[in-house]
């Protein structure tokens, strides 16, 4: 008999601090207008002094363990996507796992960016088909606020990030029909400096100077056309090849949850695709950018607003640095 993973349940947190646009304006020269325009975003979450990634992680997943009926001792593994982590090093899984007092498990880190969240559910539904595990939490949480150039020379990146969290639990279906059905997951490098963080790195000796701190090598930075053109290109091929891979075309799919990366990207893709906004979920307005956890953010969103039912068809597709993008098809 075919093992089929689902998401048995999600947990989402957000820090209370809201920033908005016209709070920006007294670090930078902007405006809500400006921002709105080119990415549609209204506010973020900003984390306030002492709040960890793994911390905010773990009232997420305290959320998504109760949602889902699972207790926390039935967790075979933590999956953890995020691109700022804690520390250097070790990966912030093993203070997740410390965190919420779990067993000895595997605690794997990914650094995929936007797209960690598809990866690490990608990585779940094989280790659960497999057999190896039974219940996997997926998680992306992510802090930006603390690595921004606030300032009208960072303005660009800066007005665009969040912070926030997002857990989903992963284990066995208990319906065949049900669950993810196939993932697709991509990356090519040849662009990588479009849209990175250089410094520091150990490729460099020393890894930082103070020189490099005053030209901002240690804040992002990121060419906005190339980002969105490469976007708006490949996540309509990674939706479609999700839905003809498993014998359905466009009309059939009931709701898409797109990586929040810029509301004008997903606009454009929704436009491409002939998805009108019914079918199409988007929360960046509130969040921002909070890369590896928009996808729980959004999805656990759309089901909180009664967007997605049981049985519903529900692709995830996500772009970012790396160049990386994948997708995630399910049946609800």
């Amino acid at each position: 008999m075919t093992i089929r993973s689902r998401v048995l349940g999600w947990g989402t947190y957000v820090p209370p601090r809201v920033v908005t646009n016209q709070d920006l304006t007294q670090w930078m020269d902007t405006s809500h207008d400006w921002i709105v325009e080119r990415t549609g975003i209204e506010q973020r979450h900003w984390v306030d002094e002492g709040e960890s990634g793994a911390g905010m992680a773990a009232k997420a997943a305290k959320k998504a363990l109760v949602e889902a009926q699972v207790d926390a001792e039935e967790i075979d593994m933590i999956i953890y996507a995020t691109l700022s982590p804690d520390v250097d090093f070790p990966g912030t899984g093993v203070f997740l796992q410390r965190e919420l007092g779990l067993k000895p498990l595997p605690a794997l880190d990914i650094r995929q960016q936007c797209t960690g969240f598809i990866y690490g559910l990608s990585v779940a539904d094989n280790f659960i088909k497999t057999g190896m595990y039974k219940k996997i939490m997926v998680v992306g949480s992510e802090i930006h606020s603390t690595g921004l150039d606030i300032s009208t020379r960072g303005r660009d990146v800066a007005s665009l990030f969040g912070d926030g969290a997002g857990v989903a639990i992963v284990g066995v279906s208990d319906d065949p029909e049900m669950g993810i059905l196939s993932s697709h997951l991509y990356a090519d490098g040849t662009d990588a400096e479009a849209l990175w963080l250089e410094m520091p790195g150990s490729k460099y000796h020393p890894r930082i100077s103070h020189e490099d701190i005053d030209a901002g090598r240690h804040f992002p930075t990121m060419q906005g056309q190339k980002v969105f053109k490469q976007a708006v290109t490949r996540l309509p091929q990674v939706i479609l090849e999700s839905l003809e891979t498993n014998g359905y075309s466009i009309d059939d799919l009931n709701m898409l949850i797109p990586h929040q990366a810029n509301l004008r990207i997903n606009e454009f893709v929704a436009k491409k695709l002939k998805l009108d906004e019914t079918r199409v979920h988007n929360n960046i307005q509130k969040y921002g950018n909070t890369t590896a956890a928009t996808i729980p953010l959004c999805f656990s969103e759309a089901l909180e607003a009664g967007k997605i039912k049981r049985g519903d068809l529900v692709c995830c597709a996500a772009f970012g640095s790396g160049f990386t993008w994948g997708s995630v098809l399910m049946r609800y």
